[in-house]
């Protein structure tokens, strides 16, 4: 069986107890960093049987050395340095190997820095599309236009050396009314958000750190139509053509 355990994204306190319990009854746990998730594991006394590394430039390789131990009936753990395994962390290699043998694969949830920015971001949660990060270089244009024509809320990941860059070329393709919030250091003690216009918080981002922005951020940014989202006409909701996001 290969189980996706979620680990915290900055407060060691955010794991499960049934993580806990995989993690310390897996066959072989496959981490991205084995010194970071040691640092985890000392806190909750887990002492993995095997612990192997699984990241971005080994994915492919490990995942076909792992198929054949889920092949013989090993239990697997997968976990990242933070967050849930394969959103914009390795995994996906892994768990298409195993649904392809026939292994089940199990999520066993918590922790997302998207769902976490997300959810306290203040924008329309109804519906939202998740960009993880942008291209650095081929292709950026072209993701960028398509993140400013989104009428969802788009969700991105951006590094803190490459923050102040972003919400600039967002203005350029959004304007700089566009509404905002950068997530900063999500469940960590300096944790913090800033809110407002795409302009706003750029000020703001300078004003905080007038040289280089710590720690790693989420922006959520409003939909192309969320700007307009209160001109709804009593003919749209007569009409039937406004649904209530629970429905």
């Amino acid at each position: 069986m290969l189980y996706l355990v979620a680990t915290p994204i900055g407060n060691l306190e955010d794991l499960s107890y049934r993580a806990v319990r995989i993690l310390q009854e897996a066959d072989i746990v496959a981490c991205e960093d084995t010194r970071h998730a040691r640092i985890l594991f000392e806190r909750y006394a887990i002492r993995p049987a095997r612990l192997v590394s699984y990241h971005a430039h080994n994915e492919r390789a490990r995942a076909s050395e792992l198929a054949d131990d889920l092949r013989t009936g090993a239990n697997i753990a997968v976990v990242t340095d933070a967050g849930t395994p394969g959103i914009s962390d390795p995994a996906w290699a892994i768990v298409r190997e195993a649904i392809l043998n026939g292994v089940e694969v199990v999520p066993v949830p918590g922790a997302c820095a998207a769902i976490a920015g997300l959810s306290a971001s203040g924008m329309d949660t109804s519906r939202f599309v998740f960009e993880g990060f942008l291209p650095l270089k081929k292709g950026r244009k072209r993701r960028l236009q398509a993140v400013a024509e989104e009428a969802r809320t788009t969700v991105i990941y951006e590094s803190p050396h490459r923050i102040k860059r972003l919400i600039q070329e967002l203005i350029s393709v959004c304007g700089a009314s566009r509404k905002v919030a950068v997530a900063r250091e999500l469940t960590k003690h300096h944790e913090e958000f800033h809110r407002g216009t795409l302009v706003e918080v750029a000020t703001a981002l300078d004003v905080r750190f007038p040289e280089a922005v710590r720690g790693e951020c989420v922006v959520i940014l409003e939909g192309m139509r969320g700007e307009h989202a209160d001109e709804v006409s009593a003919d749209d909701i007569s009409n039937g053509d406004v649904h209530d996001a629970s429905e």
